[in-house]
């Protein structure tokens, strides 16, 4: 005889939706207002680069663009005559703007590049080779983290002088191109971390050192990698004081410096703010751009090499 089971009804249980918290509220309001101070000096560039030197004198403190006009980043790119440059309020000087943008890019992918190549053979050798007095070693060369950078920049410049690289891209470069001890450190903690299963089976294998260096390690490390490379190409970018020690010319002026001599050109009414601040965001934006794309390996490689 057949039996015949009633349907069971599932009953759905809605989440329940607790109120937000005092305190989370204040968590929020505080977030959003170092967002919103964050953000705000970028505003005002965008709002300045858009105006005109004459509107901006007449009303300094409305928040929108004051004479809408595209004229400041038509001077800093070089798109502008003398004659129509005076008549918005710039110098007339103009701005070698793609010149200056090649020279950066140039000095920062040099810099980048050999850092973090000869930069991961040193931590390699600090992390997993044995040798007498590594140790020793290590934390003398750690030491140069407390050194201020402003205490090299002399001797840096005497040695590029008798090496005759005053004035040129290679001597702008050469001071940093090699390695830094926070490079150094930060990879070695990567590498401290590998499990030395992973090496002693690539030995076992047949490899030597070189090769586990090149085939695994360095594979593995591609997000500090990464990371590092963000933030020295970053660094580089910004440097100003060093390059402006060292160049003289047009031929390898980077941008930092070509930014200081374009304000450096006075008009007769005044600084060519708008023509400034459109060139300023202009070379600001590929570093925001890459920032922004590596933020998150930034953040977890920070906090897989134990760095606080």
């Amino acid at each position: 005889m057949a039996t015949v089971t009633a349907p069971t009804t599932q009953t759905r249980v809605r989440p329940v939706r607790r109120r937000p918290s005092l305190g989370r509220i204040v968590a929020w309001a505080v977030m959003a207002a170092i967002v919103l101070v964050t953000l705000l000096p970028f505003y005002w560039i965008l709002r300045t680069a858009l105006s005109t030197n004459t509107a901006l004198a007449a009303h300094p403190g409305d928040p929108l663009p004051v004479d809408l006009t595209s004229g400041g980043f038509e001077r800093a790119l070089g798109l502008q005559s003398t004659e129509e440059a005076i008549a918005q309020g710039g110098a007339g000087g103009g701005l070698k703007f793609w010149r200056y943008l090649i020279n950066s890019v140039v000095v920062s992918t040099l810099i980048t590049g050999c850092q973090i190549f000869f930069s991961a053979m040193a931590a390699y050798a600090f992390a997993r080779l044995r040798w007498r007095g590594r140790d020793k070693v290590f934390g003398l060369f750690l030491a140069g983290l407390m050194v201020p950078t402003i205490f090299t920049l002399l001797p840096n410049f005497v040695l590029i002088k008798q090496l005759g690289l005053i004035d040129n891209l290679l001597g702008i470069a050469l001071p940093t191109m090699f390695m830094t001890p926070f490079a150094v450190f930060f990879l070695r903690q990567f590498f401290m971390n590998v499990p030395r299963e992973v090496e002693e089976a690539a030995l076992l294998d047949g490899a030597g050192k070189i090769r586990v260096f090149f085939r695994v390690m360095l594979p593995m490390a591609s997000t500090p990698v990464i990371t590092l490379g963000v933030l020295t190409y970053i660094t580089s970018w910004n440097d100003y004081f060093w390059p402006l020690m060292v160049s003289y010319s047009d031929s390898s002026r980077v941008l930092t410096v070509a930014l200081a001599m374009f304000r450096a050109q006075t008009p007769q009414s005044g600084y060519d703010w708008s023509g400034l601040m459109a060139a300023t965001l202009i070379a600001a934006l590929p570093m925001l751009a890459l920032f922004a794309v590596f933020a998150r390996r930034i953040v977890s490689s920070i906090s897989f090499t134990g760095i606080k």
